[in-house]
């Protein structure tokens, strides 16, 4: 679906994306013809195997890797523009705290590097420290905090600075199912408060269909999408709707996808 239908531009838009890598060994191709359009408020979850190249188009979004082949633009901007027009937060796979700063000192990081002011940068920690559940935890420090807070902190600091896109990659992977849920469930709170349109890459089948309004399927490498499935989802999403049939039908067009997907493994 395209904001193109309500006159906008899409936030984020590949058209025939290709990536290659020059290793020691030779090229290794990591995307190949990913067309995909991503609009205003979306959640979209990206879900493969391991190698198949979601991390790697995620990446390419926030100008970390340069495409080799087809068009990607973020904002309406190329990905480097957008990058230094700082339109997109980015949530690492893990936390990537500064042990010797406390959270609120991580989380105005990039708030500093920017230049706000020391008015400012109080003002953004505060209410994004709150927007997370951790209110009370700013004099901390990271080595303080569960691994959930950590990763909390981490969303916090790349919502300072209060941008439009927000991309997680594996943000939960390493978290025990029970805490996972939880920040899930945050994750799907924090979306309904703020409005980002978030790129999220996930392992997880269930996690997926949970968080997003659509899934991107993606195939072993050389990475290529082979199904995109729109959610029938509520948005409003108790953890109980996973025993749903609505439910358990999409986590079965995932796995069937993702099994599909296969055939193209070379």
């Amino acid at each position: 679906m395209k904001d193109t239908l309500q006159g906008m531009e899409p936030v984020i838009e590949a058209k025939g994306l290709g990536l290659t890598f020059q290793t020691n060994d030779g090229p290794v191709q990591a995307l190949t013809g990913v067309n995909l359009s991503i609009s205003k408020g979306e959640f979209v979850s990206f879900i493969g195997p391991s190698g198949c190249g979601k991390t790697t188009f995620l990446r390419a979004i926030a100008a970390l890797e340069m495409p080799t082949e087809g068009e990607l633009r973020v904002n309406g901007m190329s990905a480097d523009e957008a990058r230094r027009a700082r339109a997109y937060g980015y949530v690492f796979q893990a936390a990537g705290l500064y042990p010797w700063r406390t959270i609120a000192g991580n989380v105005k990081l990039p708030l500093e590097i920017m230049g706000f002011s020391n008015t400012e940068q109080e003002v953004r920690v505060r209410k994004v420290l709150e927007l997370v559940d951790l209110s009370g935890f700013g004099g901390k420090f990271p080595w303080q905090l569960s691994g959930g807070m950590q990763q909390r902190a981490s969303i916090a600091r790349a919502l300072a600075f209060d941008a439009d896109i927000l991309l997680m990659d594996e943000p939960f992977g390493a978290l025990d199912e029970i805490v996972r849920d939880r920040l899930n469930e945050e994750l799907l709170k924090l979306w309904a408060r703020t409005g980002k349109t978030i790129g999220f890459v996930t392992h997880s089948i269930p996690e997926a269909v949970y968080l997003s309004t659509r899934i991107v399927v993606m195939s072993p490498r050389p990475g290529r999408i082979t199904d995109v499935i729109e959610s029938p989802l509520p948005r409003e999403r108790p953890l109980e709707i996973r025993d749903t049939p609505e439910f358990i039908a999409v986590a079965h067009r995932v796995r069937e996808g993702l099994r599909a997907g296969h055939s193209y493994e070379v």
